[in-house]
């Protein structure tokens, strides 16, 4: 087994990282994550928990669906109606995909959580592998908090559920409890007893990042023998996050003298992009100084660092800004007077390649007005552009126009049109301040009633006319949905109400997908 040297990436980002505080994301925005994922060339993705909701499902399903070259796979607890449901899902496209069933085998898991015996939970496990295989052949079995669990288990049910026809059983720690050292021989004893049965079989790693150690421990699992990690880009993940795919990766491939011929599929140009989406999409921007994709990751402010990059790049920066995808086009410098076919061959350039023609005419109507009103227009300005109108597909309800009052001893109103079924409607209200009395009318005239639970503005770029991006939160329905928004504009005001009514959108369309379930 530890011959082969090149690391299967399995991507979590859409389930385990999904259940990051915040993080929920509607059909449309994951299967914008799971194009970029494809392109990123991760091997599996894991699209999700089918058995979880009726969105999940047809989350898992629609991308099935749309994904050609990535394995597509769903989680499923060692539960019959679980695996039925993830089975379906995964099947969606036609196509062998994958099946991830669990179930705990540590002590204090069985016997609190479970209330099983050891020969129990090997029963459960084995039944789980077989019936998974009835709807796919590739089945991934793993061992809950295996961080924690007992060697001798290990072994006595990975033996049995690799003879169920599992081939890739999955060592997680949980909790993310243990040290390096300690996964090193965690698995080290897991590959030498897979070896010793004369399986096929690979032995994968999922570790989670409380103590800050989920890479550290997923690349002492790599040089243990370890052949998949499971990871989510930007570490995204509940709790303190996983371990992150774009940092094991990269040094994967910056310290080949450590990791001589260890190899992954991805295609590094498109990390930088990928991590942008994510936080777009999310609402949870990576820390500034977060290691490859932070803000940070490439800027020098100390004087000695300054000259030692100018002067040889290598003096303080082990990787390139262009192996993750940060490149600087400036053969086109794109203005006012800028046409769509230079429009077109920037986008491209920043990793937009396949940008529809309805969407790349609406995309460049709002360039050139921002043109008009923004003296530099900037690669992280364009990028957003076009990522805010892939965010913003359902437009049910679409903010036209804005006029507010604000001023001191008086009482704040606003007037807002907003365009529904092609006609233009307009309404007014007063609020305790300008961004409420905006919201009031949108309540007013949509019909429907939200509550603003968490509220982000950042600037794109730099300067005074820098366009502002808005993330906020918002719950419909007494609180039984939350719905994240996103809104761009050069005006905050503008941004925001973008961003309630996206909220609002994307609120009727999970509305829609159920009924529509419910019909069948």
């Amino acid at each position: 087994m530890t011959e082969n040297k090149n690391i299967i990436i399995f991507d979590t980002t859409l389930r385990d990282g999904e259940q990051s505080p915040g993080a929920s994301m509607n059909t449309s925005e994951k299967i914008q994550i799971a194009q970029q994922l494809e392109k990123l060339n991760v091997d599996i993705i894991e699209a999700g928990f089918a058995a979880a909701s009726p969105g999940d499902f047809d989350a898992i399903s629609q991308i099935a669906k749309t994904i050609k070259n990535s394995s597509i796979c769903s989680l499923a607890r060692a539960i019959d109606g679980d695996i039925k449901a993830a089975g379906e899902a995964v099947n969606a496209g036609g196509k062998g995909n994958r099946v991830h069933t669990f179930i705990a085998t540590s002590p204090i898991h069985m016997k609190y959580k479970l209330k099983m015996d050891s020969a129990e939970v090997i029963k459960r496990a084995v039944h789980a592998v077989e019936y998974a295989k009835t709807f796919v052949d590739d089945v991934e079995f793993s061992l809950e908090d295996a961080g924690r669990s007992e060697l001798p288990f290990m072994k006595e049910i990975t033996q049995a559920v690799i003879e169920a026809g599992a081939r890739t059983i999955n060592l997680p720690d949980t909790v993310g409890y243990r040290l390096p050292s300690e996964i090193k021989y965690m698995v080290e004893q897991m590959v030498g007893f897979v070896d010793s049965i004369k399986s096929d079989a690979i032995i994968s790693l999922h570790n989670h990042n409380d103590l800050g150690l989920a890479v550290a421990n997923t690349l002492a699992g790599i040089e243990a023998g370890a052949r998949q990690v499971e990871c989510t880009i930007n570490g995204l993940g509940e709790r303190a996050g996983n371990a992150a795919m774009e940092e094991i990766v990269m040094t994967l491939k910056t310290r080949q003298d450590l990791f001589p011929g260890i190899t992954t599929n991805i295609n590094t140009k498109e990390i930088y992009l990928a991590s942008k989406m994510v936080a777009n999409i999310t609402g949870i921007e990576p820390q500034p100084n977060k290691s490859i994709v932070g803000k940070n990751a490439f800027a020098h402010e100390s004087g000695i660092h300054q000259d030692g990059v100018l002067k040889h790049q290598e003096t303080y920066e082990i990787m390139k800004p262009e192996d993750i995808g940060i490149e600087k086009n400036n053969s086109i410098v794109l203005g006012k007077h800028s046409g769509r076919a230079a429009f077109k061959d920037t986008i491209a350039h920043l990793g937009f390649p396949d940008l529809e023609d309805d969407k790349l005419i609406i995309a460049f109507n709002r360039f050139k007005a921002i043109c008009d009103k923004k003296k530099e227009i900037t690669d992280d300005d364009i990028r957003m552009i076009v990522a805010d109108e892939q965010l913003n597909e359902n437009k049910t309800f679409e903010v036209e126009a804005i006029q507010i009052s604000d001023f001191s001893n008086g009482i704040p109103s606003a007037v807002v049109t907003i365009k529904h079924e092609d006609k233009l409607i307009t309404d007014a209200s007063i609020g305790d301040g300008a961004m409420d009395a905006i919201f009031k009318t949108i309540d007013r005239i949509t019909g429907y009633n939200g509550t603003l639970i968490d509220y982000k503005v950042n600037s794109v770029s730099e300067g005074k006319d820098a366009l502002a991006k808005v993330n906020c939160k918002v719950t419909f329905d007494d609180g039984a949905h939350t719905m994240l928004g996103h809104g761009l504009s050069l005006d905050t005001m503008i941004a925001s109400a973008r961003a309630y009514v996206g909220a609002l959108n994307s609120f009727l369309s999970v509305q829609n997908m159920l009924e529509k379930t419910q019909q069948k």
